[in-house]
């Protein structure tokens, strides 16, 4: 009875046009992100906050990145862990050359450097789409991985080929390095993530954004009705890849601090590519969902086999988790192919009409 929308009555066309027109929407949104802002930091340990909390919140900012280019834009892109590497390693460069810079600035800087790389292999899709975009963006990932691995420079000719996060701090309190708390961290993640999934939710609701499903939904009436492909495209790379270059700037700097080029290897590309699919393509909320639900489920299916007190090797716990994992995707996506945004959405729709049938 409290999920209503009478009473309430819109008399402007912002108001009818709000991310969230229903206040109730607002409410809960709004405790939500004081919750995680404000409680979690105290009630999470180490554990929660570095191996859960953190990487989720992390994979969440990419999933956003790619899901603006794939389920908004329609251009399938497989070299997600190339463009977070972009990122990576240019905040990495950027805090040699200018250590006495604020590294949010660097941070933030470092997605520049990612949108280019983004743009220049973002122009085959003015030609290819689908299968063959793929297989452009897949060579993308290999090419990156292959320079950053092979140029010394880069890694500032490390012998063994690393790149470590150097201690730096924010308005006087340490975020990067071996002093850096976890709770500062998940602190400086979840702010980084909360600002740009506002922007993105606004930026799919802007001309931008219009022009990007127009795009997706058939490129040729987009073409003939004024909607210019190849400013659209390379806008929806230019900003995917910003997105996953600020992602893998925090994945290195304020999640594992010290990583090789394997970091983020294809595997992290196939990753981000599962909790759109999961989560909810077109969708930024569902980007997030997705994101919770791959860091989440593997972790609890490698607990429960102690939780249960099962004497298994790590091994076989390993091969049961790969294979129970890849059939829940699966199985998911039979039940739900539009992912978990769209179950939020059923609830949603049922609690407006709840207890009258539906």
């Amino acid at each position: 009875m409290l999920y209503r929308e009478s009473g309430h009555f819109r008399t402007t066309y912002r108001a009818d046009q709000a991310i969230f027109p229903i206040v109730q929407d607002r409410w809960v949104v709004a405790a939500v992100v004081a919750f995680a802002f404000v409680v979690v930091p105290v009630i999470a340990d180490e554990y929660w906050l570095q191996a859960i909390l953190i990487p989720t919140v992390i994979f969440a900012l990419a999933a956003i990145g790619l899901n603006i280019l794939t389920g908004y834009a329609g251009q399938l892109s497989l070299g997600t862990g190339g463009f977070m590497a972009v990122g990576a390693y240019a905040t990495y460069k950027l805090t040699t050359f200018l250590p006495e810079v604020n590294i949010l600035v660097h941070i933030l800087v470092s997605g520049v450097f990612a949108a280019a790389v983004g743009i220049l292999f973002g122009i085959p899709s003015l030609r290819i789409k689908g299968f063959y975009l793929a297989v452009a963006t897949l060579a993308a990932q290999f090419f990156l991985m292959w320079i950053f691995n092979r140029v010394p420079w880069f890694y500032n000719y490390n012998p063994n080929g690393t790149i470590t996060a150097p201690p730096r701090t924010l308005f006087g309190i340490v975020v990067t390095g071996p002093q850096a708390s976890a709770e500062v961290r998940y602190l400086v993640c979840l702010a980084i993530l909360v600002l740009f999934a506002y922007l993105a939710k606004n930026l799919v609701r802007s001309n931008t954004g219009r022009g990007w499903m127009a795009i997706r939904d058939m490129d040729v009436a987009a073409e003939i009705i004024g909607i210019r492909p190849l400013r659209t495209k390379l806008l929806a790379f230019a900003i995917s890849s910003y997105y996953c270059g600020v992602a893998g700037a925090l994945y290195m700097f304020l999640y594992l601090q010290s990583v090789e080029t394997l970091a983020f290897g294809i595997d992290v590309s196939f990753l981000v590519l599962f909790m759109i699919i999961i989560g909810g393509l077109g969708s930024i909320m569902g980007s997030i969902l997705g994101a919770a639900f791959i860091v989440v489920v593997p972790i609890l299916l490698t607990n429960i086999p102690q939780l249960l007190a099962i004497p298994i090797s790590v091994e076989l716990a390993k091969h049961i988790e790969r294979m129970i994992f890849g059939g829940l995707i699966i199985f998911f996506l039979i039940v739900e192919p539009l992912g978990l945004a769209r179950l939020w959405q059923i609830v949603k729709e049922k609690l407006r009409l709840w207890p009258f049938p539906y």
